[in-house]
């Protein structure tokens, strides 16, 4: 694949995910992303969620309906793109920064979300922990050795 093509999958995929998250549309999620994609929580930088079977529970609690989410922009070329978002968490303004690492057939393999303030990212926490507890084992393999 050229890499004017290539850059063109990729942009293609990062705008299908765009619409995807702000839809809360979950099987449009996961269809941008490979089979072994990884998520690393914001939250404690050691969990990384991988594969559909551990994301779908994680990204329907994140991109859940009235989330707010709005991207503002997207940075980048190639294989790594950085997406710049608004959201609310409760009643708290959030900034986002995600970096999206992609493979060279233009599918998202890595997504390692940046938030703030620390207010917005606590909020974040105080529902997701709780919500997640329902999924012991994805916990659990996100928290297992990493490659």
């Amino acid at each position: 694949m050229s890499d004017t093509l290539a850059d063109q999958v990729a942009t293609d995929t990062v705008a299908r995910f765009r619409r995807a998250t702000t839809a809360s549309d979950i099987p449009a999620i996961l269809d941008t992303l490979t089979e072994d994609a990884e998520l690393v929580s914001p939250l404690s930088g050691r969990l990384v969620f991988r594969g559909h079977a551990d994301l779908t529970p994680l990204l329907t609690l994140i991109y859940r309906p009235r989330s707010h989410l709005r991207w503002t922009d997207t940075l980048g070329t190639g294989n790594t793109r950085v997406l710049l978002g608004e959201a609310k968490a409760g009643p708290f303004p959030l900034t986002e920064a995600m970096v999206l690492t992609l493979t060279p057939n233009g599918r998202i393999h890595r997504l390692s979300p940046h938030l703030r303030p620390w207010l917005a990212l606590t909020a974040v926490a105080i529902y997701l922990g709780p919500n997640l507890l329902r999924y012991p084992g994805a916990i659990r393999r996100a928290a297992g050795p990493h490659r």
